[in-house]
């Protein structure tokens, strides 16, 4: 006789037969996995260089202080005696057209002083080691669920350091560890079509990820804060007074972003709205509420499709923007500054997004470039409705060399259509960027607004 199954065997059969009905998709084996730490770093990127030597090797990312640093925020630049190796102009487009962002050739093809200085490429991005420790174990029991809009089992660091397939590249950059809690001053400017600068914001700002607390010992869950931001406006006279407090979930599908604000005239703090694609008010609608730091928001509504990794030129170890003394000309008509960028090669994964028949954006079509070393998305190219190249937007990687984090939320974005380009989240020329012991949660209350300043 053929026994029967017990109650246990047939409960466990039945959820193995929801995972897979839900389009869930485990870790690799643990003999793919065995790359990791021999030929992948301890975040799955590629350890070698490339074959002409002009990337080059992983060896642990830049953990060394340089020389002349006294601590602090303001971090100096480990490569300020270095010069660039080549200039690229609008006339060197088609020579570099394989390395180049659309956005990127659109900025030289739009604007005679653009250029792209080329500097020697430096893989100075590592991580805290609870962060790797997490990310190992994730490689092999961390699984995204229902067509890979949902995750499971997945401890604070990379969920999936191997990636299979586009969405498991979004949530690797959707959950990039930026630190228990950082602190910055920083100074938001325009350039409008019109070529007017306008001073749009300084603030002094926090930002908390709880889930990566070295202590947390448990996975973690979708409805958790990814990240808590606070800030207190300082400038312009008009904005001065005013606070904000935001919530981001792990997951907006299962907990949607929370904002409140506080308005000094009214001495009222009111929840707001902040979604994926409204404009951005502080930016004077150069770009979407999404389209912050790149990318930062849910993606329910497109298809994604992989479509490999690259060699591309983007900004990397920005150190003299971020931290460089820069009270003028940082923007000029149409594009930031090409003196203050440096642009490195290095291998990105790209993604390219399709809005869903039916659903509604102000983009049908995005293309996401992330880096292999830190997970960070580092340009984007955005299409409106009638497939043209609408908004760009690129983030400033600089690595925080005695933290063992990378720093990026300073970002640039370029609106095509008005001929805005707005830059955010500059800590240059303020106290640079800190990184504290957490606020007790009394102090991320909304109505903590109305109190005391951001310390």
């Amino acid at each position: 006789m053929l026994e029967m199954p017990s109650a246990r065997a047939a409960l466990a059969a039945a959820a193995i037969t929801l995972f897979v009905a839900a389009g869930a998709r485990a870790g690799v084996t643990p003999d793919q996995a065995a790359a990791i730490g021999t030929t992948l770093t301890p975040v799955g990127a590629e350890m070698a260089g490339n074959s002409s030597g002009t990337i080059p090797a992983w060896t642990g990312g830049l953990r060394t202080v340089p020389a002349g640093y006294k601590g602090g925020g303001r971090r100096i630049d480990p490569f300020a005696e270095e010069k660039p190796l080549r200039a690229i102009g609008a006339a060197d487009i088609a020579r570099e057209e394989s390395l180049l962002t659309a956005g990127t050739q659109e900025l030289l093809r739009r604007h005679p002083g653009f250029r792209v200085d080329v500097y020697p490429t430096h893989r100075t991005v590592t991580f805290p080691e609870h962060v790797l420790a997490n990310t190992r174990r994730n490689a092999t029991d961390a699984s995204a669920s229902h067509n890979g809009l949902h995750i499971e089992n997945v401890m604070a660091g990379v969920p999936f350091p191997i990636p299979n397939d586009a969405r498991e590249v979004m949530w690797n950059q959707r959950l990039h560890c930026f630190g228990r809690a950082v602190t910055f001053k920083y100074d938001g400017w325009l350039m409008d079509g019109a070529g007017q600068l306008i001073h749009t914001s300084s603030a002094q700002s926090r930002w908390e990820q709880p889930i990566y607390d070295p202590k947390r010992m448990h996975a973690i869950r979708e409805d958790d804060d990814l990240f808590l931001w606070k800030v207190e406006y300082t400038a312009p006279q008009r904005r001065a007074g005013e606070g904000l407090i935001m919530y981001d979930a792990v997951n907006p599908l299962v907990q949607g972003r929370r904002a409140w604000l506080y308005v000094p005239g009214q001495r009222r703090v009111k929840s707001i709205e902040m979604p994926d694609d409204a404009l951005h008010a502080g930016s004077s609608g150069a770009y979407a509420n999404d389209d912050a730091f790149v990318y930062n928001g849910a993606l329910e509504r497109f298809d994604l499709k992989l479509l490999g990794k690259r060699e591309m030129l983007v900004p990397y170890n920005t150190y003299r923007l971020t931290y460089g003394d820069h009270r003028e000309d940082i923007l000029r008509p149409g594009f930031l500054n090409p003196a203050l960028v440096r642009w490195e090669l290095h291998r990105v994964w790209v993604v390219e997004a399709t809005l869903k028949p039916g659903e509604h954006h102000i983009y049908a079509r995005r293309v996401f470039y992330v880096d292999e070393d830190s997970w960070l998305a580092l340009a984007s190219d955005n299409y409106d409705l009638d497939g043209k190249l609408r908004r760009s937007v690129f983030a400033m990687l600089s690595q925080s060399y005695d933290a063992d984090l990378p720093f990026s939320r300073t970002h640039v974005a370029y609106d095509f259509g008005t001929g805005a380009c707005f830059l955010a989240f500059l800590p240059a020329p303020n106290s640079g960027v800190r990184y504290v012991e957490p606020l007790p949660a009394s102090e991320w209350s909304p109505d903590s607004l109305a109190g005391a300043g951001l310390r």
